[in-house]
């Protein structure tokens, strides 16, 4: 469901540009609202939430396909914990849908969907090794890396029950926003694939802001 946001931007208490291929890490307080905002167009964000006091919690994409009846998120949806708690809800969104199936590019993915010559080329698992590597303090592990949301990126389901990788719904100005129920580490890695459309091809930034809570 498109629901637009009444946060002006000058009002957010963090505002950071991603680059493509870059990761951005960082803890969202309960009740506070963050925003993840397409600057050019068709990017995708592969994101993974921990709950901050205890990192072995984290979203699970079986729970909150389970409790919404839904495999795309939008507006209303709830993000669910492997405890089943809910971590955050989205409550504005001008893209429509979300990925939580199509998973995170990988160089092992990249050289079985692609190419053997593909492996050399970064991939989301990188960033996000990269960056619990660099920031031990958030207490995630290697162990600890799940499911995953593919914010703007499009991934139908078949009619024989598979998945395809399609030119992303999303474009310039376009955003996602969620309100933190827990205090939940944000693991963004703005998806530097090049070998399938959700990206136009050409991986661009995004920007990331956080608002305090009402």
């Amino acid at each position: 469901m498109l629901i637009t946001s009444k946060l002006e931007a000058e009002n957010a208490i963090c505002r950071e540009t991603v680059d493509a291929g870059d990761y951005y890490i960082g803890i969202v307080k309960a009740g506070e609202t963050f925003r993840i905002l397409d600057l050019e167009g068709n990017q995708a964000a592969d994101t993974l939430f921990f709950n901050a006091n205890n990192p072995t919690e984290r979203y699970s994409a079986v729970d909150t396909i389970r409790e919404q009846g839904n495999v795309y998120l939008t507006t209303g949806s709830q993000l669910r914990s492997n405890e089943n708690n809910i971590m955050l809800e989205i409550v504005a969104d001008t893209c429509g849908r979300h990925d939580t199936l199509g998973g995170a590019c990988a160089t092992e993915s990249n050289t079985v969907r692609y190419d053997l010559d593909k492996r050399c080329m970064h991939a989301c698992r990188d960033s996000w090794m990269l960056a619990i590597a660099e920031n031990p303090e958030y207490g995630v592990s290697k162990r600890d890396i799940s499911h995953n949301i593919n914010f703007f990126m499009n991934v139908p389901i078949t009619p024989e029950g598979g998945l395809t990788f399609e030119d992303g719904i999303s474009a310039p100005g376009k955003y996602v926003e969620l309100r933190a129920t827990m205090d939940v580490i944000v693991l963004i890695s703005n998806c530097p694939q090049l070998n399938n459309p959700c990206n136009g091809y050409n991986p661009t930034p995004v920007e990331y802001l956080v608002w305090s809570a009402a």
